[in-house]
């Protein structure tokens, strides 16, 4: 005997009413991830072009004549181009003296301080030694005074040590200044190196000095090449010490001596822009060339 099934009511009718059809998860997302990488591009974008106008309208106006910058204005379109602000800025304004001064005092405190900060790391992060986690503080206590209330007893001291007005006064209080922070920056990159790298070495007959200059220092050249370009930066632009260590004009570096250039072309600003260019210029140079080295220690320092 056959058994005839009844026709099913078509859904939504008689049965179980329809699903409506939803919309797709995965286009929302992207729509929404689109509009936000959009967003975030013209923010960038948006700060990125606000941070450029003013180097920007420097470099215009330092190839700019003095008559276009008097007949159209500071903020004009230009309607000249020359070089001779740089000329200006760099023989009579006196930017190459100081620009060798700067030289001078920043080579050799960059390579002094970290020196002297890779020994001092290599010994708190590697041996066991009385109280290093309170000299390692004392060194980063010491970064956080504020210079302000440090500079008329590094005056006294400097001229009591008969090293004032020179540039030896000034390499000296910088080292002194930055040490501590160099120190406390590659303590951290050091004692990561794992132990039993430094165990094999010993049992190979290395000695402290062989540890330090064949395996530490190799495996910190990240480290070492962020801080350089840091330091490079913050030593050639200082102007507070230099201005309180410092008297003579010729001996000034080149950050106190774009403020006599104001002085000198007080209205002439072709040749104050063009000075200004020619003391950024050493530190973008340097930044360029240790840009990937300086990449590297950045990520190497955020997954420790």
């Amino acid at each position: 005997m056959s058994v005839t099934r009844a026709a099913e009511p078509p859904a939504g009718q008689h049965g179980t009413p329809a699903t409506p059809h939803a919309p797709a998860p995965g286009g929302t997302r992207s729509r929404r991830r689109a509009w936000s990488t959009a967003g975030f591009h013209l923010g960038a974008g948006a700060l990125s072009a606000l941070w450029l106008v003013p180097i920007v309208l420097v470099l215009v106006t330092s190839t700019r004549s003095f008559d276009d910058i008097a007949a159209n204005g500071l903020g004009g379109l230009p309607h000249s181009f020359t070089l001779s602000g740089f000329g200006q800025a760099w023989t009579d304004g006196g930017q190459a003296r100081a620009l060798a001064n700067s030289l001078l005092v920043t080579v050799p405190t960059v390579l002094l301080s970290l020196a002297l900060a890779s020994l001092a790391a290599f010994g708190l992060a590697r041996y066991d030694l009385p109280l290093r986690r309170t000299l390692l503080l004392l060194m980063l206590g010491g970064n956080l005074l504020p210079p302000q209330i440090l500079l008329i007893p590094v005056s006294k001291i400097s001229e009591s040590l008969g090293l004032y007005d020179s540039l030896y006064a000034l390499i000296g209080v910088q080292v002194g200044f930055g040490v501590g922070f160099y120190v406390f920056v590659l303590h951290g990159f050091m004692r990561s190196v794992p132990p039993e790298i430094q165990q094999a070495a010993v049992i190979d007959g290395a000695s402290p000095w062989q540890i330090y200059r064949r395996i530490i220092m190799p495996l910190t050249t990240p480290a070492l090449a962020a801080l350089s370009a840091l330091s490079f930066t913050w030593i050639f632009n200082d102007l507070l010490w230099a201005i309180t260590v410092l008297r003579t004009g010729s001996k000034m570096p080149v950050t106190a001596s774009l403020i006599g250039l104001q002085g000198q072309y007080v209205s002439m600003w072709n040749v104050i822009a063009a000075g200004s260019v020619i003391a950024a210029a050493p530190t973008v140079i340097v930044f360029l060339r240790f840009q990937r080295h300086f990449v590297a220690g950045l990520n190497l320092g955020a997954v420790k």
